[in-house]
């Protein structure tokens, strides 16, 4: 005997009670386990696990944010920057007028994104348990692309309001039809010996700041 006839004979033993007109399809599946394990301070978890995958953490007041934006776009020396176009003006209004805000635009090209330094966006939900940040093209967030492209990501997540416990809560605010980016830390990739490269495939710096309403 095989391996693979171990496996099926272990399958059907296991089935071995079950109707053979039952369609696992349309029968109700009972999830009696927990979708959280409702951590005493989500947000504080958020920030340390986004912090574990080397993204950098703020904490801002709708007050302090315009600067904090303005300073950790100069940090970077950005001369550029995408705007998506529900993103509220206020966010940028202390960047200085020679950064050049890019719209996005459907138009954009890879090669053209590439010139630019860095992106401001909001999230849909960010999730304390993994340090994920979602994004799902909202009008604050913009196309996939102009978060994929750009060397510098700034992302602004509402607190409380937009953080979850879990991936499970998270998912329930989300609509599955839209493009969602899964974010958790700067890009970042290892070969096989275990040398971490970071930039690959996304942004090699991404700053998280939560706004504390």
């Amino acid at each position: 005997m095989n391996a693979r006839e171990v496996v099926l004979g272990r399958v059907r033993r296991a089935l071995a009670d079950v109707p053979r007109e039952e369609d696992p399809e349309r029968e109700p599946l009972e999830r009696g386990y927990l979708d959280s394990h409702q951590p005493a301070d989500a947000v504080g978890l958020l920030a340390e696990n986004l912090a574990d995958y080397r993204a950098l953490v703020h904490r801002s007041t709708p007050e302090e944010l315009p600067g904090l934006v303005a300073r950790l776009l100069a940090e970077r020396g950005a001369a550029s920057v995408v705007v998506p176009a529900g993103l509220p003006p206020e966010w940028l209004a202390e960047v200085p007028r020679e950064v050049r805000r890019v719209p996005d635009e459907a138009a954009d090209t890879a090669r053209r994104l590439d010139g630019v330094d860095s992106v401001v966006t909001g999230c849909a939900v960010a999730i304390a348990e993994t340090g994920t940040v979602v994004l799902d093209a909202g009008p604050d967030q913009g196309r996939r692309r102009i978060t994929l492209v750009p060397d510098h990501h700034v992302c602004v997540v509402v607190v409380p309001d937009q953080v979850v416990d879990s991936v499970p809560q998270g998912l329930r605010r989300l609509d599955p039809a839209r493009p969602l980016t899964w974010i958790s830390g700067p890009s970042a990739t290892s070969d096989i010996e275990l040398d971490r490269v970071e930039g690959v495939h996304g942004p090699r710096r991404l700053d998280v700041v939560l706004l504390e309403e």
